[in-house]
């Protein structure tokens, strides 16, 4: 039976799931792999503290923020990515995306909730032939109990 490669758009949406399960799975690494081209915005209009560049900046944002529970080496999270919106412009090589977020946290201490929504607005730039975050901003709409998500 013969495979047919997949397009822009689902390798895209590809990253926006990989993303949820490597942070699911306390790979902060992984993540900060897939932003080796790109960056994270914190806020929109945030200022230069809130941009976290290439991998580096990544892996250290969620290095500070995340809490990683010893007996798992996860968070104890499920991040769920839905209504994704991909535009792909195959020529430029580029693309964007928007889509919702919510973050599911269940722990000892914590009874499965969901501990936040909202949307992000992603950017995409493929480079040698595979895709990659250009940019990430997160909006957060709806918060919960995140004191055992994160650090601070």
């Amino acid at each position: 039976m013969p495979s047919s490669s997949p397009d822009s758009a689902r390798l895209i949406e590809n990253l926006l799931h990989t993303y949820a399960e490597l942070i699911d799975a306390g790979d902060l690494d992984g993540v900060a792999d897939l932003f080796a081209h790109g960056r994270i915005h914190g806020q929109e209009g945030g200022g230069p503290e809130t941009v976290f560049e290439g991998r580096e900046g990544v892996r250290k944002l969620y290095g500070f923020s995340t809490r990683i529970y010893e007996d798992t080496g996860t968070p104890r999270t499920k991040h769920v990515t839905t209504n994704a919106i991909i535009d792909v412009d195959e020529e430029a090589g580029t693309g964007t995306c928007r889509s919702y977020f919510t973050v599911l946290q269940a722990t000892d201490a914590l009874a499965l909730q969901p501990i936040i929504a909202g949307r992000y607005r992603d950017t995409f730039h493929r480079l040698d032939g595979t895709w990659w975050f250009e940019s990430r901003t997160m909006h957060v709409d709806l918060v919960g109990d995140l004191s055992h998500h994160l650090k601070w």
